[in-house]
């Protein structure tokens, strides 16, 4: 049965490559990579964000509530319409992570989310998944928002697969063309220079990982791909009304950063917008 359902803890970091390549290396002593990264390349994922269309489950995210949701689609690599991916619910309740996904066909996913048509059974496809996604559909009004993708470096620990290391780089977002299968371009979310790594784990954090967070100073930090796009998307309509061309030094992390930006925002509140 193709189902997967992962029940987590996730911590985010953001680094320099300098700092990726020094843990990278360290890692290799404890945990062993994802059968993807062949010959040490990174591979690629991309996803679909599904919204409504006033924007509804990424504006309640981002105000950091003790329960949320998102649906999305993801493939790995640029897919056919033949070639299958994973229609996903991700929920998290009081920082437990809980993803629910099953595999289908990418016309099966495009059928099903835009159309309403459920795709008929066959092995890959797990029913139970499928028919809460099916309920998820009907209680929002759900459209493709925001194409992401970006490439990965993953790492399992070799006595216990449950603790995972992620690195992301080169994370491109485009709100034209939403589609998986028509390749994986987009204007660079943050610097090629930062390395998003991703700490996930039911259980505790070995603690020879946190000597090495200890070692480096590296501290956990509050970050969303889709969060941060949603909030440059923000700034980039109000430079659009307003002709204006708002500078952020650094990376995006969370417009409470900048208080000008903030004040601007909290200007220019389209209806049924909330503020970042």
């Amino acid at each position: 049965m193709a189902i997967e359902v992962f029940n987590r803890y996730e911590k985010k970091y953001l680094l320099d490559t300098e700092t990726f390549k020094w843990i990278s290396e360290k890692l290799k002593e404890h945990m062993k990579p994802d059968k993807f990264n062949k010959n040490g390349k990174l591979y690629n994922i991309a996803n679909i964000y599904y919204d409504t269309p006033d924007d509804a489950l990424i504006r309640a995210s981002i105000e950091k509530p003790v329960y949320k949701e998102k649906l999305r689609l993801r493939s790995y690599g640029v897919p056919g319409m033949e070639d299958e991916v994973f229609l996903e619910i991700k929920k998290k309740y009081k920082g437990m992570v809980n993803k629910r996904r099953t595999r289908l066909k990418l016309k099966e996913a495009y059928d099903f989310v835009d159309n309403g048509v459920k795709p008929s059974d066959a092995p890959y496809i797990n029913s139970q998944v499928l028919n809460e996604i099916q309920y998820f559909l009907k209680v929002y009004n759900l459209v493709p928002k925001v194409y992401l993708t970006y490439d990965r470096m993953a790492f399992f620990d070799r006595e216990d697969d449950d603790f995972r290391v992620t690195f992301d780089t080169n994370i491109r977002t485009r709100r034209k063309d939403v589609g998986l299968e028509k390749g994986n371009y987009g204007e660079l979310l943050i610097g090629n220079d930062v390395w998003l790594m991703e700490v996930k784990s039911s259980k505790a954090i070995p603690l020879w990982f946190t000597k090495l967070m200890e070692e480096k100073d590296i501290k956990a930090v509050s970050y969303s791909k889709y969060g941060t796009e949603y909030k440059k998307h923000l700034i980039n309509e109000y430079d659009k009304k307003e002709n204006t061309n708002i500078k952020i030094e650094g990376d995006l992390l969370c417009l409470n950063q900048y208080l000008p930006v903030q004040q601007k925002l909290q200007e220019y509140q389209p209806k049924g917008q909330l503020s970042a």
